[in-house]
């Protein structure tokens, strides 16, 4: 017998607003119906009224994680329309910048996943040394998030060489952490049967829902567009493209612990090289035209479209943010799966409804339609965020017990005593 199970409008995960309507048989999952579109900005009609340099601003807004990401990829557009090259030194700190963001988006997902599976080790661990992270962007930059250092043409702001050396104590610190870390997940017998072949998207459901980033990366899609259409100064450096061919949720766990180990590589390599001189090209106005700006954000490419009319107003502002185009892969991903693993295998791409909702027309329809009431399903299974939970954490700890393992890191436990 089937029945209906709505899962919002707030992620079980996340507490961002959306809504999953799953069809279950049993506790298997036959079918999925992804409604979003509860958080809509009005940022791409709100960039027709602001000029280029005020609309800098607002896309650093469009997301608290990926202020960075959206603010470099509005700037790779702008000045992909100007056909302007920036100064070297520029595109050293864009890319010191991206990659500070890259590890605390990265650790802040892999912190949430190990919480909601009832690995809180993982969750303490991981954010333990998130910390630092973000303490160093404030060190760098003034703010841990939105620190408005980028413009069209460069930086707003240079950074002081002098606080370099402070940023590589701070890697050199992290990285013999992060790589027990990722030995311990691979040595765990527990995390790898409680995860292994859930939430899996083969590669050619991959290819066919033209997933991006991670999630791509994970199921043996070899791209990113720090390689493929590079930009910045990731031309400049040495550093490898993590992919994984399983497309289970281990195998995005895992590929996000490694990709903080590239980061740091990155980091490491744009700090000694960078350049001295100029970090601002003189722009002086914006000529008709068109431009697109790419960018590897932490869950993939992140692309901004940008028309002008010769104005100082952009006439067009197009945002396509990675998680949009990742959202519906749950369609492949989640179908066959037990209840109690469709919030991990949700929350398995990084989903940012922020980045996906940037703009739509609400006219017809209205808040009471969009929010699913109680009343509104009535007869059906509703589970709220704590239940969906607790079957999460309950899954794991079945597992546990059907290998004989205890359901939390040993390893992770002796070494945070030895901190």
């Amino acid at each position: 017998m089937r029945s209906v199970i709505p899962i919002g409008p707030f992620h079980p995960l996340q507490d961002e607003p959306e809504n999953f309507v799953l069809t279950v048989e049993g506790e298997t999952v036959v079918d999925i119906d992804a409604n979003i579109g509860y958080i809509h900005k009005g940022i791409e009609l709100l960039a027709q009224k602001k000029t280029y340099d005020q609309t800098v601003f607002l896309v650093e807004r469009i997301c608290g994680i990926c202020s960075i990401t959206h603010t470099i990829c509005f700037c790779n557009a702008v000045e992909d329309l100007l056909q302007v090259d920036i100064p070297e030194r520029a595109k050293y700190l864009r890319t010191i910048l991206g990659e500070i963001e890259r590890i605390h988006s990265h650790l802040l997902w892999a912190g949430l996943a190990g919480h909601f599976i009832g690995y809180n080790t993982v969750f303490m661990w991981v954010w333990k040394y998130r910390e630092p992270i973000l303490d160093m962007m404030e060190y760098l930059t003034g703010n841990r998030q939105s620190c408005g250092m980028l413009k069209v043409g460069g930086t707003r702001r240079d950074l002081d060489d002098s606080k370099f050396p402070e940023l590589l104590k701070t890697l050199d610190e992290m990285e013999p952490k992060i790589r027990m870390l990722a030995d311990a997940v691979q040595d765990d017998p527990v995390l790898k049967a409680r995860l292994g072949g859930v939430g899996t998207l083969t590669k050619k459901d991959a290819i066919d829902y033209c997933v991006v980033g991670p999630t791509a990366r994970a199921s043996g899609v070899d791209i990113d567009v720090r390689r493929d259409e590079p930009y910045a100064a990731y031309p400049y450096l040495d550093w490898d493209v993590v992919v994984l061919p399983q497309g289970d949720v281990y195998a995005k766990f895992l590929l996000r612990v490694l990709e903080v180990l590239e980061s740091i590589k990155i980091l490491r390599q744009a700090v000694k090289q960078i350049p001295k001189g100029d970090h601002l090209l003189d722009i002086k106005e914006i000529p008709p035209g068109e431009g697109i700006g790419r960018y590897e954000a932490p869950r993939g490419e992140d692309i901004h479209y940008i028309r002008s009319n010769g104005t100082n107003y952009p006439e067009r502002l197009k945002v396509r943010a990675p998680s949009y185009i990742n959202i519906p892969s749950f369609y492949a991903s989640c179908i066959g799966q037990q209840v109690a693993d469709v919030t991990i295998t949700l929350a398995a791409v990084d989903p940012c409804y922020s980045c996906a909702e940037r703009m739509m027309s609400a006219k017809s329809v209205s808040c009471a339609e969009r929010m699913m009431s109680a009343k509104s399903v009535s007869g059906n299974v509703r589970l709220d965020q704590a239940s969906l939970i607790e079957k999460s954490r309950q899954r794991t700890y079945q597992v546990a017990r059907q290998i004989g393992k205890e359901p939390d890191l040993p390893e992770l436990r002796k070494i945070l005593k030895s901190l």
